[in-house]
């Protein structure tokens, strides 16, 4: 543990614009020494056309101004005038923010594009993972963000202190950690040595761990507890639910009265089903297209369904019937006791494969995708996605490398699902995810976040798959080999010293062909997609 620090000016609180900016403008010549002059710098690489971008400037000059205060300086990148300097840090769509600790210390920011989420993240990553209070500190900490956790244990506690602390290690993007042996102020709290409360700015302001200290209960009781009864899904909480590892039940209405209405109804049930089943409201007007992921009707509001998030499946209740206690009781009743079959949509299986890229739907998901004799690379896409579009002939190619090889084939099956028109296993972030899953180790699939380039997804199927395939290699030796034979009927008909001029001719005409290929291949795996967007967001 180490000694808390002040956090005044604390984690919630918005700071007014200010007329010159506070977030710091570096180009490469000044990059690296900014870096390093200062323990802790959030950097965001950008493009001045970039629609996203433009939708954080104001919330991170306002994160920048509240910072500023803490000695937490944010700065940002231009990568239309600074493309080494990007090119240098990965950078492969916009905006991409990563926290530096050092040149040699960099993570990515993983959490809201809000002012006060930045703000609030950022706080955190300043301290340590468990901060040690004292009677003179502790009051200020139960209240320095929406969810704080405080360990009270004996000083000769090493059990209970190690396993707290792996837990804060693990959960500090999301939550305040801290710590204290002080005997007194357990029994001021009300608690007996060791436990954990968890307070919170919502509900009913705290809950309590008493059991045994052990990691996974741990975070279990972190991550229910700071769960509202009825919450609000909304950007800056969906990941939150994701994570929670328990089902979420939507409550789609449009107005903010008939939200808080709906919410007093059904709040009973998510007493009733607490840390079975988190319960949340949602914006049908802002959020209304995401019925659709869950199997409901678009416009029909209000509307209820569960989604188990493990499983990503979903339990549409029926539409037109009114949102009761008594009535959306029975259905969550029913589906706690598994008597509730998941809705599943799914596209018509295709009566052919016509392409080198296998189409998969929801009806021949498991056959394809958990085919384990098989690595199956498979890109979850959406018809209106430009990025997805522009991989779509690169990724034909791709295919091609396996089909055309009978036994490439036998090995590996290249495919791609429509997740907007069907429903898949995982809960997709955004467009195109692709995803190897190996032969013998379905249950792992491996994410793909390289370049998409042929010889980059290749590679990647050849390092992670079970067959380690190089398809990518032997096409381009393929190619060099029948450039390399000449015709024998012909070759016989000239003189042995023509002959041999030819062949040295032809060889170095492969020779240049193959390494100007493969620089292009080079080349095209620095580019950015064409229009160095994020990945589309669902």
């Amino acid at each position: 543990m180490h000694n808390f620090k002040h956090i005044a000016l604390g984690l919630l609180g918005a700071a007014v614009l200010a007329s010159a900016s506070d977030v710091h403008d570096l180009k490469k010549d000044t990059f690296n020494d900014f870096i390093k002059e200062h323990d802790l710098v959030l950097a965001e690489f950008f493009a001045p056309w970039c629609g996203h971008c433009k939708a954080l400037a104001p919330e991170y000059e306002e994160a920048a101004t509240t910072l500023k205060e803490k000695d937490i300086p944010l700065a940002k990148v231009d990568c239309t005038e600074e493309a080494d300097l990007c090119k240098e840090h990965g950078v492969e769509g916009y905006p991409t923010i990563k926290i530096f600790r050092g040149p040699d210390n960099v993570q990515p920011y993983s959490g809201q594009r809000k002012a006060p989420a930045i703000i609030s993240y950022m706080t955190k990553q300043s301290l340590p993972a468990v901060s040690t209070l004292t009677t003179e500190t502790i009051e200020e900490f139960k209240t320095a963000d929406k969810v704080v956790l405080v360990a009270y244990f004996e000083a000769d506690d090493k059990a209970s202190n190690s396993s707290f602390s792996q837990v804060a290690d693990a959960l500090r993007d999301s939550y305040l950690f801290g710590a204290t042996n002080d005997a007194t102020l357990a029994k001021a709290e009300g608690v007996k040595q060791p436990a954990v409360v968890l307070y919170k700015a919502f509900d009913e302001g705290k809950a309590i761990f008493d059991r045994k200290f052990e990691k996974e209960a741990l975070e279990s009781f972190a991550k229910i507890a700071a769960t509202p009864l009825v919450g609000e899904v909304g950007p800056e909480t969906y990941a939150g639910y994701m994570a929670a590892g328990i089902p979420l039940a939507y409550i789609f209405a449009e107005t903010p009265e008939e939200r808080e209405e709906l919410a007093k109804t059904l709040k009973p049930l998510a007493e009733k089903h607490k840390g079975v089943i988190s319960f949340a409201t949602i914006d049908a007007k802002a959020y209304g297209a995401h019925a659709d992921n869950l199997n409901l009707e678009a416009g029909k509001w209000p509307a209820f369904a569960i989604q188990e998030t493990v499983k990503n499946q979903k339990f549409p209740f029926e539409q037109g019937k009114p949102l009761t206690h008594d009535g959306v009781g029975k259905f969550v009743q029913d589906f706690v006791d598994g008597k509730v079959e998941p809705s599943i949509k799914s596209e018509p299986i295709p009566e052919k494969q016509d392409g080198p890229v296998h189409v998969v739907v929801a009806h021949n998901y498991k056959d394809i995708v958990l085919d384990d004799d098989k690595d199956v690379l498979l890109e979850f896409y959406a018809p209106w996605c430009g990025h997805c579009k522009a991989l779509a002939p690169k990724y034909d190619e791709l295919a091609a490398l396996y089909t055309s090889n009978p036994t490439f084939a036998k090995q590996v099956t290249i495919a791609k699902v429509d997740a907007t028109a069907n429903d898949v296993p995982d809960e997709i972030q955004g467009f195109p995810t692709i995803k190897l899953f190996p032969a013998g180790a379905k249950s792992d699939p491996i994410d793909y976040s390289g370049s998409r380039t042929i010889e980059d997804l290749a590679n990647f199927i050849k390092e992670n798959g079970k067959y380690k395939v190089d398809a990518y290699a032997a096409a381009n030796e393929s190619d060099a080999d029948q450039l390399d034979m000449p015709d024998a009927d012909e070759m016989g008909k000239q003189a042995p010293a023509a002959t041999e001029k030819a062949k040295e001719g032809v060889q170095e005409s492969v020779k240049s062909a193959v390494s100007e290929a493969a620089q292009a291949v080079k080349t095209a795996a620095m580019d950015m997609d064409g229009d160095g967007a994020e990945h589309d967001e669902l």
